[in-house]
């Protein structure tokens, strides 16, 4: 299975391909940089752009996007919430099943504590995954243990479904 994750935002938004068959496999990552010079529908439409020419590559099956807990800046939340907004109408456009996922929830699957720091969850990634370096930046790192969040949540829904129609 081929999952897209997505660590939303405007300034940057991380990004990762990775497949789940008996290992994982991550295929590609990166992220979407846009410019504070430009207006936020610019931003917001670079982003779309961007992450279509993504899906279209690559063509996963299933998609994760973490959700976002702010307690401060309302501007940051309601800037990256429109990132978030418009990341989501694509998946759903593209018809691709979406999981989404808090930070805790994300820590908890990657080093079994909701309040691992986050050099322990990239280094859990890197063990996970094999990588011979952590990657950079830590949006793409923070995608890909949102990718083994996704895989191991899509897991247990399709168990309970199983078990379910039994």
């Amino acid at each position: 299975m081929r999952i897209l994750v997505i660590d939303p935002g405007v300034a940057t938004t991380g990004w990762a391909i990775v497949d789940f068959d008996k290992e994982i496999k991550v295929v590609d990552f990166g992220v979407i940089t846009t410019s504070k010079e430009n207006t936020q529908q610019i931003r917001l439409s670079e982003i779309y752009k961007d992450l279509s020419e993504i899906i279209n590559k690559f063509k996963p099956t299933l998609a994760g996007i973490e959700l976002l807990i702010f307690n401060n800046n309302a501007k940051t939340a309601m800037n990256v919430g429109e990132a978030r907004g418009v990341v989501l109408l694509l998946l759903s456009q593209m018809s691709i099943e979406t999981f989404q996922f808090t930070p805790p929830q994300i820590k908890r699957s990657i080093a079994g504590s909701g309040r691992a720091d986050k050099r322990q969850v990239q280094e859990n990634v890197k063990r996970m995954c094999n990588l011979s370096t952590l990657p950079k930046p830590d949006d793409a790192a923070d995608a890909i243990a949102i990718a083994i969040c996704c895989n191991d949540c899509y897991k247990i829904s399709r168990m309970s479904n199983n078990i379910n129609k039994k």
